[in-house]
């Protein structure tokens, strides 16, 4: 018997994507703050500087996209900090179009989820999908 895709899948499947996708987040912005997990490059940074800023930013942002609060805004101010992050700390090394050789892989990978989710909200599983009223929701009780 096939799998039946339905707005009821998509949308968990979306939530899923946002939970993952903030908790991996988080973990780059408790690396600079709270040397948690533990990165060399960040043992002496200064928290007003752009790296402790975007640490910030991952911190708070990822911390609201985790529990699917303000889902939309959150992820599109992640989405131009991810971009930016790429084309200042990344794309100076070289190979703009090729991210594997600059090490940018990830912020790429980030920014256009993020971007994804400023489209299509958190999915079911979130705070945003309990806030919405009833009218605005769709099958599986997540926002439009």
């Amino acid at each position: 018997m096939p799998l039946q895709i339905n707005d009821s899948l998509i949308q968990r499947a979306l939530a899923v994507l946002r939970i993952v996708t903030a908790y991996l987040l988080i973990q780059h912005g408790t690396a600079k703050h709270f040397g948690f997990p533990h990165v060399a490059m960040f043992d002496n940074l200064v928290p007003l500087s752009l790296p402790g800023i975007a640490g910030m930013l991952e911190i708070v942002g990822g911390a609201l996209l985790l529990i699917g609060l303000f889902t939309r805004p959150v992820a599109f101010v992640l989405s131009g900090l991810l971009a930016f992050a790429y084309f200042i700390g990344h794309a100076p090394r070289g190979n703009v179009l090729s991210p594997m050789l600059n090490g940018g892989e990830a912020a790429v990978l980030f920014c256009f989820i993020f971007l994804f989710m400023a489209v299509a909200g958190g999915g079911s599983w979130s705070l945003d999908a309990r806030r919405a009223p009833p009218r605005h929701r769709g099958l599986t009780g997540a926002p439009r």
